[in-house]
């Protein structure tokens, strides 16, 4: 009863190339989710409802926040902008790495995300870009606090202090770093090869216009330490509030529209009914992977989480590891292991498309801004190409 779950994964990966019109569809990508989603639902309701409706919770919670994020970030307009080169875009993704851990990795991205597409939009060769967006901002920048990412997050929920998380800051440093070397010399190397198709000069200027919704984040930070289903109260009201104290000029000019989390809150609908079994799987039958050491648990969360809900995958390690019964401060595990669970869940996130919330969003805003994003497949020959190689050197080096 996986089979569903792989059947829509491969339909997000083939549909786009195969039948784009078909795609395109709002109403079509609903009607393939539900396809795959009915024979999950009737097996769940006979045999298992409650994890049905534990999952259908959590998604709404995820869709709440990520909606609040997304409203109100789009009445947030950096009006002005940056030359195009190498070193301010470096700055940029940098600048969201940091931020990722103070507004989480979809907060950063929803802010930063546009004034980098604007930057860049007249450059031809340019899809690289929102890639390491993906890897910097929406995913492994967020690694140091709980706010960052929701694995973390569930674990400071379940007994882990909250500034344990800092732990990870060798391994975010080797990876950002690297990482923002890497795009720091591909990009000066399209710019200088292409520097032709560029336009002379843009102003440096900034000027941030809606800062009233800069309080509404503040409020949705603060939500996340508010138990469910006063969270997501608390949510809807700030985000009614933000649409409420925002001028429309201001998400005009953001080219601001709901295409985006609509199909964000489709395609994931399927995903968190479908993924049901999986995760009942992984937890019923984790222990025979026969995972005993850190770097295993490391590979291990992390390979489960580029296509699973990461929150999930992160408890669901984190309770193979207390079998183990090998004693530690926090979820009955030496600290080798949970920093080796809490990397595999936050890193490995970049890795595919729906490997985190903000992955999908950010590919969504991209192409509703004509810019042209790889396929499924083909952002997994970037994600594997390369941060698989700088994994396996946090492998040798840390676990």
């Amino acid at each position: 009863m996986a089979a569903p779950f792989a059947g829509l994964l491969l339909s997000i990966a083939v549909l786009p190339l195969a039948a784009k019109k078909f795609w395109h569809s709002l109403k079509n990508q609903a009607l393939v989710s539900l396809a795959f989603s009915i024979p999950i639902i009737l097996l769940c309701l006979k045999n298992s409802p409650h994890a049905l409706w534990g999952s259908l919770e959590e998604y709404i919670s995820f869709v709440i926040l990520l909606g609040s994020l997304f409203i109100v970030s789009g009445g947030l307009w950096i009006e002005g902008g940056f030359k195009s080169t190498a070193l301010a875009n470096t700055l940029l993704l940098g600048t969201g790495a940091v931020l990722s851990n103070f507004v989480g990795t979809t907060g950063a991205s929803m802010i930063l995300i546009r004034p980098l597409l604007r930057a860049n939009a007249h450059r031809k060769h340019h899809a690289y870009l929102p890639i390491f967006f993906i890897f910097l901002v929406g995913n492994i920048g967020g690694a140091l606090t709980p706010l960052g990412d929701p694995p973390l997050f569930l674990g400071f929920l379940r007994g882990v202090p909250f500034f344990w998380t800092l732990k990870l800051f060798p391994l975010w440093l080797m990876t950002v770093g690297t990482l923002l070397g890497i795009f720091y010399c591909l990009d000066s190397y399209i710019i200088q090869k292409h520097s032709r198709t560029l336009i002379p000069h843009i102003p440096d200027t900034f000027r941030l216009n809606g800062k009233r919704n800069l309080l509404c984040f503040a409020v949705i930070v603060g939500a996340v330490f508010i138990p469910s289903p006063y969270r997501s109260q608390l949510l809807l009201v700030t985000t009614l509030v933000s649409l409420w104290i925002t001028p429309k000029r201001y998400r005009e000019a953001n080219d601001f529209h709901y295409s985006p989390i609509l199909e964000v809150a489709t395609i994931f609908l399927g995903i968190f009914i479908t993924m049901v079994p999986a995760l009942l799987l992984l937890q019923t039958r984790g222990a025979e992977l026969g995972l005993t050491r850190p770097w295993q648990f490391f590979w291990a969360t992390g390979c489960f989480s580029s296509f699973l809900d990461n929150a999930p995958t992160y408890l669901t390690f984190a309770t193979l590891g207390k079998s183990l019964r090998l004693g530690g401060p926090f979820f009955g595990m030496p600290e080798p292991f949970l920093l080796a669970i809490s990397a595999g869940a936050v890193f490995f996130g970049a890795c595919t498309y729906i490997g985190n919330a903000p992955n999908f969003m950010i590919r969504s805003i991209a192409e509703h801004m004509d810019w042209k994003m790889p396929s499924f497949f083909g952002y997994m020959l970037w994600s594997v190409g390369i941060l698989f190689p700088l994994f396996l050197l946090l492998t040798v080096v840390f676990f």
